[in-house]
């Protein structure tokens, strides 16, 4: 048996980093009154997210949040500490923490909100973790290869070894021990390995040399020449919005600012109030 079959064994039903499994619920009933949602005027876009709402236990974490991404774009999702920025991001993923009560989610026309996280992935979510989740004790290319076990299958491994050089030139080298710029490029390669319409990442940047995160920013906008839609959570608002078309604040759990990069970039006072810098 390869060492792939024997972690796809073993990963079937193990929790992931928080305690969770990776399967899902489908949507609960809230647990205040909401309103049913309502198209807004027409057809979701590319993707939508309509009036989501989600908790973590008791805790009232997504509160209301709407809006709409263009296939193609690059969307920051920005805000302070505690905002609901991965908490989001997570439930946009259908995972099951924080559980969705109430919304709509939808990519290319397909209903993620009556589906499974897994079923998600295979209708062309693509969530890139914080802590990355490169599997101890697989090579760099079993870990893409991991990736391709069931279909739908999305670059090649020698075309993402083109994107990421490094990784081809570290290809028999296990995962973990990578520096954490090219485990976050392993991280980003492993998602693109699927078949993917949205790429979610969550702070990509995180403990990165600015070298490093230059690198990931042009990686990125490699990956948006080939038409894939990019949702990027990250602390590093600066970086961030350089990088995005479009910006989405979050405060407390809802929307504070949906319009433009650059309008944040050019906004001093918002940006004090909803970012600190």
């Amino acid at each position: 048996m390869s060492a792939v079959m024997k972690v796809v064994e073993s990963k079937m039903a193990e929790p992931d980093a928080r305690g969770e499994l990776l399967g899902d619920e489908p949507f609960r009933e809230p647990r205040h009154v909401v309103p049913p949602v309502t198209g807004k005027g027409g057809q979701p876009a590319f993707f939508s997210c309509w009036d989501l709402h989600a908790y973590y236990g008791e805790s009232y974490i997504v509160q209301g949040v709407t809006f709409d991404v263009r296939e193609g774009e690059i969307v920051a999702l920005l805000g302070r500490n505690g905002a609901g920025k991965t908490s989001t991001l997570r439930a946009l993923a259908r995972l099951d923490s924080p559980a969705a009560t109430h919304g709509e989610i939808w990519l290319d026309h397909q209903p993620l909100h009556e589906m499974k996280a897994y079923q998600a992935a295979r209708a062309g979510i693509g969530l890139v973790p914080e802590d990355r989740r490169i599997i101890p004790g697989l090579t760099v290319e079993e870990n893409l290869q991991l990736a391709q076990i069931a279909p739908p299958h999305g670059w090649t491994i020698e075309r993402l070894y083109e994107l990421f050089p490094r990784l081809g030139e570290r290809r028999r080298q296990e995962g973990v021990t990578l520096s954490g710029g090219e485990q976050q490029m392993l991280a980003v390669a492993r998602a693109l390995a699927r078949d993917i319409k949205l790429l979610l990442l969550d702070e990509p940047y995180e403990g990165l040399a600015p070298v490093i995160v230059r690198e990931i920013e042009k990686t990125l906008v490699e990956i948006k020449k080939h038409g894939i839609t990019t949702i990027i959570v990250e602390q590093n608002a600066i970086a961030a919005l350089h990088l995005a078309d479009r910006a989405i604040i979050l405060d407390m759990g809802q929307i504070a600012f949906d319009g433009t990069a650059a309008e944040v970039l050019d906004n001093e006072d918002l940006r004090h109030e909803y970012l600190a810098i």
